[in-house]
């Protein structure tokens, strides 16, 4: 093993579980916080930050162990990390790869953050509604009121 690939293999293999490559640097604990992953259940979880990257410059990985993310969890990890990689470890080897799509308009994955938003009316039953605007920098705006959404408000408005 060279000493490149020494200083990259910063955390053990794991035997079953998920791990979320090309995470953009910094954003790893939005991930967790997303994918309700608090330290409060007993899925050990391997944190590297800011490991540098030839694609990305920096990056972050998140390893959890025994849980495989669901397509919900997916969905919603394209609005933190739409270019992440995710892979499903089974007896310490890639079992699948799952791809994340952010999609033109993402629907009841996260409510608006606008608190004024016809969605937010619990007698107004309207499927929520993120039109994607831009992809790079990450922009959604509500496909009701038009307000473009704060990307780290909406971790916090997830469904």
């Amino acid at each position: 093993m060279s000493v490149q690939e020494a200083s990259m293999r910063r955390v053990t293999a794991i035997r079953n579980g998920t791990v979320i490559d090309h995470v953009p640097a910094g954003k790893s604990l939005s991930v967790l916080k997303m994918l309700g992953l608090d330290g409060s259940l007993s899925n050990p979880v391997s944190l590297v930050m800011n490991v540098p990257s030839q694609k990305m410059g920096g990056k972050d990985i998140i390893k959890v162990e025994d849980r495989e993310l669901t397509q919900v969890e997916l969905d919603r990890l394209a609005l933190v990390a739409p270019e992440a990689s995710v892979s499903i470890i089974r007896a310490y080897s890639v079992a699948e790869k799952l791809d994340i799509n952010l999609t033109d308009e993402v629907v009841n994955v996260a409510r608006c953050t606008f608190s004024n938003c016809i969605t937010i009316n619990p007698r107004e039953p309207l499927p929520h509604r993120l039109v994607l605007t831009n992809r790079d920098p990450l922009e959604l705006r509500c496909r009701y009121c038009g307000k473009t959404q704060d990307v780290e408000a909406l971790v916090d408005n997830l469904l």
